[in-house]
């Protein structure tokens, strides 16, 4: 009897809280869509431009595989690999042939290899020179040593910070509501932002630390490639990290307790790490790609992988940190907007 009371007192909870009704039912199977999603698309197809004096053998390689791309102008392709508008340069001069990979993308890399290998072997015998001539390889970025940990490093260090950043500062300023401190707080003449500004400045003294610890750690611990500067990539992790702090604190307002407040990263943080670019969105379906342009950690892990392997500065990658900034005002000024619902000043 007792037993079966306590049974029926936990069904009836479970039917109150319909957000953790959806949370357990809806939620495996929005993260197993996503999974489907992204793992069921097309192999990458790399870009390459080819670059040679002989027209007929540029000719022949266009037909034989659509990677590849004729440039006269080997200035022209020389800055589109630089803007990442390519994965590799074919320099197609019988009987050399060279090619200038991008290098950031260990997968690229590897199908730019595959795809030119195959191309050379199809070659008619107008050019039975380059079927047996192994071509030379050099990098504008990254090495034949760089390894995958080293291109998706610089994500998974937005991606911890931003993750540990958002559960965090969620639970804490949900816990300040629950207790009664942020009543008390609104009881005196502090106007909310002035309460949003605070919480944000407070937490950002403790991301601060945490970015230098965590991004130090990578790079001379773990032994993460690194071109750039230190200091850009710590500035990049803190401007995700107030993101994240900012959105944290913008959705505790709308949990009831931790748990509820745990229930928001299959919503807000599983995404991330599907449409941030730590998996190829090249690759994905064409109607899931715009996704990535709402993901903060979008702009976050690639403006780290930029400053990392391919030694970028500040006017690459400022227009990353201006919309992380952007994120981070926005979520600021609904977070304001939010704590109409508790008391009006």
């Amino acid at each position: 009897m007792r037993i079966r009371a306590l049974v029926k007192r936990i069904i009836r909870q479970f039917k109150r809280d319909k957000r953790t009704l959806a949370m357990m039912f809806l939620a495996p199977l929005l993260i197993l869509t996503l999974v489907s999603l992204v793992f069921s698309g097309n192999d990458y197809e790399p870009k390459i431009a080819v670059i040679s004096d002989q027209q007929p053998v540029a000719d022949q390689l266009e037909k034989t595989d659509k990677a590849f791309t004729f440039y006269e102008s080997s200035s022209k392709a020389e800055d589109d690999l630089k803007n990442e508008k390519l994965d590799a340069i074919l320099y197609v001069n019988p009987p050399s042939t060279k090619i200038m990979l991008e290098g950031s993308n260990p997968t690229a890399n590897k199908a730019v290899m595959t795809t030119v290998d195959k191309a050379l072997k199809a070659m008619s015998p107008l050019s039975d020179q380059l079927k047996t001539l192994q071509p030379k390889v050099d990098y504008l970025h990254g090495s034949p040593k760089m390894d995958s940990f080293d291109y998706i490093g610089p994500f998974l260090i937005g991606f911890f910070i931003f993750f540990f950043v958002f559960l965090i500062s969620g639970v804490s300023f949900l816990r300040e509501r629950t207790t009664g401190t942020l009543e008390r707080l609104l009881a005196t003449p502090m106007r909310r932002w002035e309460m949003v500004a605070g919480y944000v400045i407070g937490f950002g003294i403790f991301t601060i630390i945490q970015s230098a610890i965590i991004v130090s750690f990578s790079i001379y611990v773990l032994d993460i490639m690194m071109k750039g500067s230190i200091w850009y990539v710590i500035l990049i992790t803190l401007m995700l990290a107030i993101t994240a702090l900012s959105l944290g604190t913008l959705l505790s307002a709308f949990a009831k307790n931790e748990l509820q407040m745990i229930q928001f990263i299959p919503i807000v943080v599983v995404p991330q790490v599907f449409f941030s670019g730590l998996f190829n969105i090249d690759t994905m379906a064409d109607w899931l790609q715009p996704l990535s342009y709402i993901m903060p950690l979008t702009y976050g892990g690639q403006a780290i992988r930029d400053v990392m392997i391919q030694g970028d500065g500040w006017s690459q990658i400022y227009d990353d940190v201006l919309v992380l900034a952007g994120f981070s005002l926005l979520f600021m000024v609904l977070n304001t907007l939010a704590l109409k619902k508790h008391r009006k000043l």
